[in-house]
């Protein structure tokens, strides 16, 4: 699934790149063909986006790459509540 996941990432940041520039320099194109380029372009973007995230969260969770450094809720409530008594 992971390599599934990695092929529609780089098909989707190639269509965002490849739509994008033709968005951007289209001189001779109607303005139908420059809509339907920008739309195929952020169709490419979001997806590459969230094929990305989908990738670092597998590969955190599979131990291949070092987990962020996120704090649980009670971890959180405990620095906030040394916070307060600081002051």
């Amino acid at each position: 699934m992971t390599k599934l996941i990695a092929v529609i990432n780089v098909i989707a940041w190639a269509g965002f790149w490849a739509f994008g520039y033709l968005a951007l320099t289209a001189e001779s194109f109607s303005e139908t063909q420059v809509v339907t380029a920008a739309l195929l372009a952020s169709a490419g973007l979001i997806t590459g986006i969230i094929a990305y995230l989908r990738l670092v969260r597998g590969s955190e969770r599979s131990g291949y790459a070092k987990p962020s450094n996120r704090m649980t809720r009670d971890q959180r409530d405990a620095a906030q509540a040394q916070w307060g008594q600081i002051e």
